[in-house]
Parts: structure tokens; C-alpha cells; sequence
């Protein structure tokens, strides 16, 4: 059954590669949805598909791209979003 949750990374995670390696990482697991930096310094995905590919996901955000630090990861459950594909909102 899918879902969707919102994934919230922080740690030393922008300019690291954070969001196209999600993207990579969203996509082979066939999760779809948006990741983004936001202001504070974190990285915002907000991803749907099965759970057991989400749990992928999740772990993968645990440790993320080679450069990363990843401090905390917080999940939290959205009512189910349908998505056309995984992309990377910028600006």
C-alpha cells in the first residue's frame, strides 16, 4: 500500500549533493515526490510509494552522499499525495 511521508534531514546538508543523490536514490527505489533546501539548513522530502521503499529511503537519509553530516532525521506521515515523478524544487 503507498503512503506518503515528510522527511526532514539536518545536519551539514546542503551543498553536498543531498537533493540530486535523494533524487537518484527516490527514483531507483520507484518513490515519488519533491526534495528541497529550506532556510534553516535542512532538506525537506516529502515522498510517496510503498512503505518498505520508503524505509529505503529512510535509511538512506540517515547517512546520505559521502560528504554529508547528518545530524537528525525526522519522519512524519502526510495524507497520501499522488506524483507524477521525484523532483528537485530550487530557489
Amino acid at each position: 500500500m503507498n503512503e506518503t511521508l515528510q522527511i526532514i534531514i539536518t545536519g551539514m546538508v546542503q551543498g553536498v549533493y543531498f537533493r540530486q543523490s535523494a533524487k537518484e536514490k527516490a527514483m531507483s527505489l520507484g518513490i515519488k515526490g519533491t526534495v528541497k533546501n529550506t532556510a534553516d539548513g535542512s532538506v525537506n522530502i516529502v515522498a510517496s510509494g510503498e512503505h518498505k521503499n520508503l524505509q529505503k529511503l529512510i535509511d538512506w537519509c540517515c547517512v546520505g552522499p559521502s560528504k554529508a553530516e547528518v545530524a537528525n532525521v525526522h519522519v512524519e506521515k502526510l495524507p497520501y499525495v499522488e506524483f507524477n515523478d521525484f523532483n528537485i524544487i530550487r530557489g
